[in-house]
C-alpha cells in the first residue's frame, strides 16, 4: 500500500509540473505575436489571379495585410515552444523561458569543475526539450488547431485588441484559470513577475503601442486584411 501511495503522489507531483492551459495560450499568443509583429513592416506586395496578356498579374495585395502573412505565421509555430527551458528557480508560468536555466548553467560549472553530476539522464541529452516543454509544444498544436478560427476571426477584424486577451480571455480560459496571464518577468534574478497593470518595460510599451496606434503601418487596417482575405481566398494551413 505504501508503495501504491508513493506512485500516486508522484504521479500528482508530475501532473503539477505540466502545463495548464493558460500557460499554453499565453505561450502560443505570444510567440505568434512575435512573429507577426517582425513581419509587420513588410513592404512586400504580392501579386496574385491570372496573368493578363501584359503579362501583370491582375491582383495586388499587400503583404501586410493578407492571409498569406497570417498563414506564414502560423506555420510551425508551435515549435518555437521546443525553443524553451524550465527555469525550476522560478515559479508560476515564469518557470517557461527561453535560454539556460540558472540551475542548469549551475551544474555544468560543478561539471566543468570535475564534480560528478547525475541528472538521470545522458548528458547529451541535457539541451533538450524536456517533458513539460514538449507537452506544452503538443498542447500548443491542439489548441492551435481548436481555436484557429478564432486567431482567423482577431487578425482580420480585431487587431485593436491583444491577442493574448482576444484568445485567451475571450474565448479559452475561465475567469478562475486566468492567473497566470498576469505573471510577467521583469528580467530581475529572484523576480516572481509583477502584475499586468503594473510598470511595463520600455519594449513592452513600445511593441503595444506599435499595435495600437491606427497611423502606423505596422498595424494593418481590419477592414483592409479582411478583403484582401476575400481576394486571396483558400483556407490557412500550417
Amino acid at each position: 500500500r505504501s508503495s501504491d501511495l508513493l506512485g500516486t503522489k508522484e504521479a500528482e507531483e508530475d501532473e503539477e509540473r505540466l502545463p495548464s492551459k493558460c500557460e499554453v495560450c499565453k505561450f502560443l499568443t505570444l510567440e505568434l505575436q512575435s512573429v507577426l509583429d517582425k513581419s509587420a513592416r513588410s513592404k512586400e506586395v504580392l501579386e496574385l489571379g491570372q496573368v493578363l496578356d501584359s503579362g501583370a498579374r491582375n491582383k495586388r495585395i499587400k503583404y501586410n495585410t493578407s492571409e498569406t502573412r497570417l498563414a506564414d505565421a502560423l506555420d510551425n509555430i508551435c515549435e518555437r515552444i521546443l525553443e524553451y527551458s524550465v527555469h525550476a528557480e522560478r515559479q508560476g508560468s515564469l518557470r517557461y523561458a527561453k535560454g539556460q536555466s540558472e540551475t542548469m548553467t549551475t551544474l555544468k560549472n560543478l561539471r566543468n569543475k570535475g564534480v560528478k553530476v547525475d541528472l538521470g539522464i545522458p548528458e547529451e541529452l541535457w539541451d533538450e526539450p524536456s517533458v513539460e516543454v514538449t507537452v506544452m509544444k503538443k498542447q500548443c498544436e491542439t489548441m492551435l488547431e481548436q481555436f484557429e478560427e478564432v486567431v482567423e476571426d482577431w487578425y482580420f477584424r480585431h487587431q485593436d485588441k491583444q491577442l493574448q486577451t482576444f484568445l485567451c480571455e475571450t474565448h479559452v480560459l475561465q475567469i478562475n484559470d486566468r492567473e497566470c496571464l498576469k505573471e510577467i518577468w521583469t528580467g530581475k534574478k529572484g523576480d516572481t513577475g509583477h502584475r499586468a497593470g503594473d510598470a511595463q518595460t520600455n519594449d513592452e510599451k513600445e511593441a503595444q503601442e506599435q499595435r495600437a496606434s491606427p497611423t502606423d503601418s505596422s498595424n494593418p487596417e481590419p477592414n483592409t486584411a479582411m478583403d484582401a482575405s476575400q481576394q486571396e481566398g483558400g483556407q490557412i494551413g500550417r
